[in-house]
């Protein structure tokens, strides 16, 4: 490894001056070991990595369970830093985050009390800026960067290898969960042992039950994984355990099955070479009593006996367990080891399964929804967050998809790389009937997802049930299958009931009814794509339709940039409160057109953006047209106005007011909200819908971009091709609706984003009852009926937004419980959502 010291000898010969190398060398020479930059001094640094690793116990109250170390460069060297607990809302609500630009405006210098040598840079205070730093774009390979270290520690293993700053912690977590594993320290496909085994002298699983609380020197034990789970971490403050990392898996042999338990260092060593179908010959080993109270897979169809009251432990000390990976080509027939077995079905036999059995299931996918995030609940000790994603696949078996609600289990390239087109295969998913809607699958501890480029080697690639998959999608064309696929966007399966009922016992298969005090402290306490759904009871008191999706500066929303206009003009955008008129596409188009910045746009850009806009006027179409007619009436009248009056003035001026106003404000109020909207004492504005939370088709020219952007943050920076050269989402408008709290002191904005078409993935199992498209009941349904259908060729029949506002009279003075799902989209973008609405003679209590 080159020594830091001489890197810095030849680099400050560099004209470029490093601001990261000028810092360290202030920190080092001041007495108080703490700096602020000036504001002309502080040059912006690119985030590269930021990691996650359980905090340090201190005393007092604690701030946060979990510590950040963060990456930064300059262009000349890398360094990493930790990040001050008074930071870390930053990197919860996924402002600091991999790929941005940050100014560092206070940092100091800590020294480690408790190891020589060591010592890192503490950042206190920063400055958040451009969400992709431009910085990095020249930068070829951030890992050729020389990593900066104070002069006198370039000897600390900790300073140069992937292990947290703080000491006291040897290994991180994955970023946004525990259950993923994180860092070199993992190990991977190592070539399983050729060594020469002694099988002569084993013992069966069917005599250890017998052998528990005796004194006995335990005989090698020689099984087949069946099953495996995913990971579980269980640490915790004041543990003093390393790696506190424990993984089940169910093993066989001819006698029957038993669980065997995986504990610490030991998983880092083999969890991930360990698969199902892996033969394994196990010395060492140690027997305990069966953990009650976690989950088991349902294995009856492999027909054996499972001996349930031990479980078999092996541990990295007292005793030393040794696991020896037998390759494939040395297991003999004699072992008489069981095959693998699966239970795979189809999605035709879905609706005739019980809740709570288990299966397996293939199928093409066809709709995959973005990572978010739930709160687990119950847990003791650090918070943890569970990260799960939608997913539709279909078999051939039936015209309706597998809706799969996927949950990572502890195999993050797969979870990450999941979409459209690919062949999914996932193991031990258990049913979840829905009264008066499609079933759907859901995860449990046991489940395994595998997409096409992981199928090899895998023990159902001979089941029959999968090579009557695979021979059915070789019936398919990729081009119809296309036009039926989407990625992203908010989505939530299953719909509320038909009847809202609040339980005295607070049931949670309900939304909890909130306070609206409290949905503020929901909204506030949202960390990045956290998904809660909640419940209020009030008013409606307006309705607006808004046709372009929300911007912010922080949230990167590149809808007005697809619309031909510069990046300067989008980051000055404002954002429009509950009552201003909204920026319309149009509008913003026009004031760019009249900006230098225009002129810049390179012409491949100008051809995507035409595209653009003819697939959006395309889509918008089929439910415009009677404003089509109305408009084209009205422009007729208004041309022989004008020419009656034949005012040059007046055609001016109204030319203007048209290109200031294509689109007239489609709004409704009820009768005493002028008045209470004074009366108020906050209103959470907001309801806006962004990049994020409109679903958009799938493309193999763009999987890369639209992976990334349905995926949570990176933990470390890669360079993403035309990261930045991606269309817009193409939607119909949305509903902004503001409700009043049942006590009138606050309200909430709220958006309602109407299923229009019959391809939507939110048109799934959704319960499609005729009604009159008042706004009442598309609120309360959530689609326009009937759903258009894209592959029909009658014209679509679908209502104006200006005659569903028409029908809003009926929400006057109506005491309503609007379904909300809240979902925070990072950055200043936080996601409300009406799922359905309630009238008060369709709520009860139990």
């Amino acid at each position: 490894m080159e020594d830091p010291s001489s890197c810095a000898s030849s680099l400050a010969e560099l004209p470029c001056a490093s601001f990261l190398q000028r810092t360290l060398e202030q920190l080092c020479s001041t007495q108080c070991l703490k700096t602020s930059p000036e504001a002309a001094a502080a040059a912006p640094v690119a985030v590269i990595a930021l990691q996650r690793y359980l905090c340090e116990q201190t005393e007092g109250q604690q701030l946060d369970s979990y510590s950040y170390d963060v990456t930064v460069t300059d262009g000349v060297w890398r360094v990493k830093c930790v990040v001050h607990p008074s930071l870390n809302h930053l990197v919860h609500t996924n402002r600091l985050r991999t790929g941005s630009e940050i100014g560092i405006t206070q940092c100091s210098f800590v020294y480690s009390e408790r190891r020589l040598g060591h010592g890192y840079i503490c950042i206190e205070k920063l400055r958040c800026g451009a969400r992709r730093s431009a910085l990095l774009s020249r930068v070829k390979d951030v890992a050729l960067l020389p990593m900066l270290v104070k002069r006198g520690m370039e000897r600390s293993a900790v300073l140069q290898s992937d292990v947290p700053l703080q000491v006291s912690r040897r290994h991180y977590l994955s970023l946004w969960n525990n259950e993923d594993p994180e860092g070199d320290g993992w190990t991977s496909g190592s070539a399983p042992s050729d060594t020469v085994l002694d099988v002569s002298k084993i013992t069966l699983l069917c005599s250890l039950e017998s052998c528990f609380k005796k004194t006995w020197n335990p005989l090698p034990l020689l099984v087949k994984i069946i099953q495996k789970s995913r990971l579980r971490y269980y640490g915790k403050f004041g543990l003093k355990i390393d790696y506190p990392y424990l993984a089940y898996f169910e093993v066989a042999d001819q006698s029957g099955t038993m669980s065997l338990v995986l504990w610490n260092e030991l998983c880092l060593e083999f969890y991930q070479r360990l698969t199902v179908g892996t033969v394994l010959y196990i010395q060492n080993y140690s027997l305990k009593q069966s953990y009650t109270k976690r989950s088991h897979p349902q294995m009856d169809h492999h027909r054996m006996k499972t001996f349930d009251s031990v479980e078999i432990c092996l541990n990295p000390h007292n005793p030393t367990s040794v696991i020896t990976v037998v390759s494939p080509k040395s297991v003999l027939p004699q072992w008489a080891l069981p095959e693998v077995s699966y239970q795979f079905m189809t999605r035709s036999e879905l609706e005739n399964m019980p809740s709570h059995s288990a299966c397996d299931v293939i199928g093409l996918v066809t709709f995959v929804g973005r990572v978010e995030r739930v709160k687990s609940k119950g847990t003791k000790g650090p918070e943890k967050y569970w990260t799960y994603r939608w997913i539709h696949a279909v078999d051939g078996s039936s015209d309706r998809p597998f809706i799969l609600e996927v949950f990572s289990s502890s195999q993050p390239e797969v979870f990450s790389r999941i979409c459209p087109m690919t062949y999914l295969v996932c193991t031990q998913m258990r049913v979840c009937q829905v009264e008066g809607s499609s079933p759907y699958l859901t995860s449990s501890c046991e489940t395994e997802t595998f997409i096409t480029g992981y199928h090899k080697g895998q023990p159902y690639v001979g089941d029959p049930r999968v090579k009557s998959f695979i021979q059915w999608t070789k019936t398919l064309k990729d081009s119809v299958v296309l036009q039926k696929t989407a990625v992203g966007g908010h989505y939530c399966y299953p719909r509320p009931p038909q009847k809202f009922t609040q339980s005295v016992a607070e049931a949670s298969s309900q939304p909890p009814l909130v306070a609206a005090a409290d949905l503020k402290k929901e909204l506030e306490s949202l960390q990045y794509r956290e998904h809660k759904t909640v419940a209020i009871q009030g008013q409606i008191t307006a309705v607006r339709y808004m046709k372009s999706l929300q911007v912010t500066e922080s949230g990167g929303t590149e809808e007005n940039e697809a619309e031909d206009v510069s990046t300067k003009v989008c980051e000055r955008a404002p954002v429009p409160d509950a009552h201003s008129h909204p920026i319309t596409a149009e509008q913003t188009v026009a004031a760019s057109l009249t900006s230098d910045s225009a002129e810049k746009i390179s012409i491949s850009e100008r051809k995507r953006r035409i595209r653009t806009r003819k697939a959006t006027r395309s889509t918008l179409n089929r439910v415009r047209v009677l404003a089509k007619r109305r408009h084209t009436e009205e422009r007729q009248e208004q041309e022989e106005e004008e020419s009656d009056s034949g005012s040059e003035e007046t055609q001016d001026v109204e030319c203007r007011q048209q290109l200031q106003n294509p689109n007239p404000v489609m709004t409704w109020e009820s009768s005493g909200w002028p008045e209470r909207r004074l009366e108020v004492s906050e209103h959470l504005v907001g309801g806006g819908l962004y990049r994020d939370s409109v679903s958009r088709r799938f493309a193999f020219d763009e999987k890369d971009v639209l992976l990334q952007q349905s995926n949570l943050q990176a933990t470390r920076w890669t360079a993403m091709r035309d990261a930045e050269v991606v269309a817009p989402a193409v939607h119909p408008g949305y509903y902004r609706v503001t409700i009043l709290g049942i006590n009138q002191q606050i309200a909430v904005d709220a958006a309602f984003l109407p299923v229009v078409s019959s391809d939507e993935p939110r048109a799934v199992g959704l319960p499609q009852h005729p009604h009159g498209n008042t706004m009442l009941s598309c609120l309360t349904s959530g689609f326009f009926c009937p759903l258009d259908d894209t592959g029909s060729s009658s014209e679509s029949t679908l209502p104006e937004p200006e005659e569903v506002l028409a029908t809003a009279v009926e929400l006057e003075d109506t005491h309503v419980v609007c379904v909300l799902d809240l979902c925070h989209l990072g950055g200043d973008e936080v996601e409300v959502v009406i799922n359905k609405l309630y009238q008060v003679a369709e709520v009860s209590l139990n």
